[in-house]
């Protein structure tokens, strides 16, 4: 299969292409580098193995360092790269920023600190109908593991003001980038992410995202829509409450329509009109199942989520180093073998 862009976004867009395109949030370097058989040391490697796998894009971030080492513990950090996986104990009490004394004291990157010079240099390496995604997040989420879930939660009532100082900081910091993301002519979508939800509900009241959440994911979204460039969101969990103010903010398409939170043929008869639906194949299964089962998967969701367009077949959230990687093989197979 050739890379096509265009089908790409035209998918995002809801629309129907002549395949159904993959996508994915992350996947580990371990994964990459046993489909091409060799270390991923470049960026040329990177391009390369987007592109053979079949996926009709590229995800780069920009280069940042906001100090995760002091967020959480930092010996269970297992993997950082471009997005993909890093696990890590998210600080549940007392984090690093619980006053404004500790807000003043800690090293905020500058916008002219972020390196895009990936971004500078992929356009000479992209196949021809190879596109870029540009992707980052975590607004709301390093609002929260900065200051400690349990002292997030207190100062919402306790010390507001901190927490919108806090979250104004942060969200200045990411905006920007999307700022760049939307301004540069070689990247052709935009993702966010930011989990808000688990897979029993949302993480704070539909009011605390109003305040710290949604307004970022709108100016994301305003950027993307003046750029005419597809918006798409990665949340995990259970969004019914929500996905109306979701798409009130310009989102183009969800990502990863959890398969232990939501259904996939639900979610498409209710927001499939205004949303494309992204993934769904859930992780578990990709690690655990067999081949045919994740093929039947696959099936399944093109058949509920993909039979007018508006559907990319992807992981129910990343494809971690774990993996079955055959059954991850399978996925990609099955995916390019259907044809409308």
């Amino acid at each position: 299969m050739r890379p096509n862009i265009e089908y790409l976004k035209n998918t995002l867009k809801r629309g129907k292409s002549p395949y159904v395109p993959l996508i994915e949030l992350g996947i580990h370097p371990d994964v990459k580098e046993k489909f091409l058989n060799r270390k991923i040391t470049t960026l040329q490697d990177e391009v390369e193995f987007w592109y053979k796998a079949g996926y009709d894009y590229i995800k780069l971030q920009p280069g940042v360092d906001f100090n995760p080492g002091k967020i959480g513990d930092e010996k269970h950090a297992t993997f950082q790269e471009d997005g993909t996986i890093s696990r890590k104990w998210a600080t549940e009490g007392k984090g690093v920023i619980t006053s404004f004394e500790e807000f003043e004291k800690y090293q905020f990157p500058d916008k002219l600190d972020f390196d895009y010079s990936k971004f500078e240099k992929v356009k000479d390496l992209l196949p021809q109908g190879m596109g870029v995604i540009g992707q980052y997040g975590d607004i709301f989420t390093m609002t929260w593991e900065m200051m400690g879930f349990e002292q997030f939660s207190y100062a919402l009532f306790e010390n507001p003001d901190l927490v919108k100082t806090l979250n104004n900081r942060i969200g200045e910091l990411v905006l920007s980038m999307f700022e760049y993301f939307a301004q540069n002519d070689v990247i052709d979508v935009l993702w966010f992410s930011d989990d808000i939800a688990y897979t029993n509900g949302l993480m704070m009241s539909p009011d605390v995202l109003h305040t710290y959440f949604f307004p970022w994911l709108k100016k994301i979204g305003e950027l993307a829509k003046e750029a005419k460039k597809p918006f798409l969101y990665h949340t995990d969990g259970v969004l019914w409450d929500v996905f109306d103010d979701i798409i009130e903010c310009g989102v183009d398409a969800i990502h990863p329509i959890e398969p232990k939170a939501m259904d996939m043929s639900e979610v498409k008869k209710k927001y499939g009109s205004k949303l494309c639906l992204l993934g769904h194949v859930d992780v578990d299964l990709l690690a655990r199942g067999s081949e045919e089962e994740v093929r039947k998967k696959v099936q399944e969701n093109i058949k509920a989520a993909g039979y007018n367009g508006g559907y990319c077949v992807g992981s129910g959230n990343s494809v971690p180093e774990y993996v079955n990687y055959n059954n991850y093989l399978a996925m990609l197979d099955e995916t390019k073998s259907y044809k409308y």
